[in-house]
């Protein structure tokens, strides 16, 4: 189908430098040919729902009223990472992993998943992945052993790895470009924050006052996912078949980058625990190896793409990375470094109240309960506003206030009050959060064509589990460089270490966005696109 006939169906359009493309699917029917308000907005919450009921790896707990009112927890593996450690015997230095073994799955297999969606129908792959995700939660509450559990934590990634990428393109196949898109988006994107802050309370509850301890988390969210199931079977619209004239899938270009991702993630989990660390054999030559199977992975995008038409279609169009003069691939960075940045800050922060301060769970969870409130008001703002504040006043401000969290933990004095670093540092933590993926999932719908939708939205998925990998990779090796010193004040320093390599990845998303997004403008916006746009966008895409 034609771009230019693709837009002339439609009724609303965006405008802004970087040209625009609806968000439907192969002609399907939105919001505006029927869909009732109360079913727009169940859709939203149902999207929103299994959002929460992964948030960013994370095992948690919800309550619901999924028609009118969402009223959602979650509860963070982070806090109760000690409890689960003393319990399986499993040493301090390796519990990292069981928040990398999520990642190892979920963020490798997005890009398969995402094609596989827009292939096949994004409400059976949203389906089939919040029913593993039950599945796989309820057999990690079972778990013995840390084995057991590395490899259920590991497996467990499958499930949002499908219904992630069927979520966004669900949403953007809803929604056309308007306020209701930005408000969807917004409201969907509130799941990872709010559903990491709000669940730690949960989560330290559950955890301190149950009988079945850490267990209890695992169980409910299997339950949870089973709800999620359950209202996106009733509410979300039947899949529409694709159009597209060539539905072969790149069966090896999906070996290879999964293959290749896998390889990443591991590495970037268990280098910092292999018996002489980086400098392990094995270790090292599996990041040779990775490396290779991602370049060949490139190469093969590439001559699928430079053949199209002969041969069947790339899983990545690498064009992809160019589109809006090369700030799709300026957006990916950001995502990447500023999710590794949070999640660093956030991995650690509990650590250090629960291991240096020796915190209760629940005193922990106490400790970063404001970030649900600063993570809703965030969310607020960005429908407020999204339309109209450019997409680098958002980034630049939001990054540059995530900074400022693990800053002041690497600035922390263990005898000042709550009040003085910790209170200040759960407020801002979240806005970088909140707006790189709010704005960021709007800004890939927006350059995306109708029928890339789940693929565009599970790269920029992708891009922030690897970041979450690296992060706490990256962090663990200064944590480590620091703790094997000597002195008093060896592991407090330890842990500033790692709050500092948090700080120079979020300082560095705002360099980034600086310097290279401005003239994006709002992303929010529905007017139709300028001609020449549409034309530059045209030749843009082979």
């Amino acid at each position: 189908m034609a771009i230019q006939e693709e837009l002339t169906n439609r009724n609303e359009f965006q405008d802004s430098p970087v040209p625009v493309l609806t968000a439907s699917m192969n002609n399907a029917p939105t919001t505006s040919t029927g869909r009732s308000a109360w079913k727009s907005v169940v859709l939203v919450l149902i999207c929103t729902l299994a959002m929460i009921t992964y948030v960013r790896g994370n095992p948690i707990f919800v309550f619901a009223m999924l028609i009118l009112v969402q009223q959602a927890g979650s509860s963070s593996v982070g806090v109760f990472l000690p409890v689960i450690g003393e319990d399986l015997d499993i040493p301090e230095i390796k519990l990292q992993w069981l928040v990398s073994a999520f990642s190892l799955s979920s963020g490798c297999f997005l890009l398969l998943f995402g094609r596989l969606a827009d292939l096949y129908g994004r409400k059976l792959l949203y389906l089939i992945g919040t029913l593993f995700l039950g599945a796989t939660s309820l057999g990690c509450g079972f778990a013995q052993n840390g084995t057991t559990l590395y490899i259920l934590r590991g497996v467990q990634g499958l499930g949002p790895a499908a219904f992630v990428p069927a979520c966004l393109g669900i949403l953007a196949h809803a929604f056309p470009p308007s306020r209701a898109r930005s408000a969807a988006f917004a409201t969907f994107s509130a799941g990872a924050p709010l559903g990491g802050a709000i669940g730690t309370q949960f989560g330290a509850l559950l955890t301190q006052y149950t009988k079945a301890s850490w267990r209890s988390p695992f169980f409910l969210i299997a339950g949870m996912a089973c709800l999620s199931a359950l209202g996106g079977f009733l509410v979300i619209d039947p899949d529409v078949p694709s159009t597209e004239a060539d539905r072969r899938v790149d069966w090896i270009g999906a070996f290879l980058a999964t293959t290749g991702l896998i390889l990443l993630v591991f590495v970037l989990g268990q280098g910092s625990l292999a018996t002489h660390g980086w400098k392990t054999g094995y270790i090292i030559a599996l990041l040779i190896v990775s490396v290779i199977f991602l370049s060949v992975f490139l190469l093969w995008q590439h001559y699928l793409e430079k053949n199209e038409g002969t041969q069947r279609p790339p899983l990545m169009k690498l064009t992809l990375w160019k589109r809006a003069k090369g700030k799709f691939a300026v957006m990916q960075a950001i995502a990447f470094l500023q999710w590794a940045a949070f999640l660093s800050w956030y991995f650690w922060a509990q650590i250090y109240y629960e291991n240096y301060q020796k915190l209760s769970a629940v005193l922990t969870g106490v400790r970063m309960l404001p970030m649900s409130i600063t993570g809703a008001l965030c969310n607020v703002f960005v429908v407020l506003v999204i339309g109209k504040i450019d997409l680098v006043v958002l980034l630049v401000f939001g990054t540059f206030f995530t900074g400022l969290a693990p800053l002041l933990f690497a600035l922390i004095i263990p005898s000042s009050p709550y009040w003085a670093f910790g209170f200040p540092a759960t407020i801002v933590a979240v806005f970088g959060a909140d707006f790189v993926f709010a704005a960021g999932t709007l800004f890939v719908a927006k350059i995306s064509l109708p029928h890339e939708q789940s693929l565009a939205g599970a790269l920029f998925q992708t891009i922030t589990q690897l970041g979450t990998a690296f992060g706490l990779a990256i962090s663990t090796i200064s944590f480590d460089a620091v703790a094997h010193g000597t002195g008093n004040d060896a592991p407090l320093e330890a842990y500033r270490a790692a709050h500092w390599t948090a700080f120079g990845m979020a300082m560095f998303c705002t360099v980034l966005a600086a310097i290279f997004l401005r003239g994006v403008g709002p992303v929010g916006e529905h007017d139709r696109p300028k001609e020449e746009e549409l034309e530059e966008h045209e030749k843009s895409i082979p």
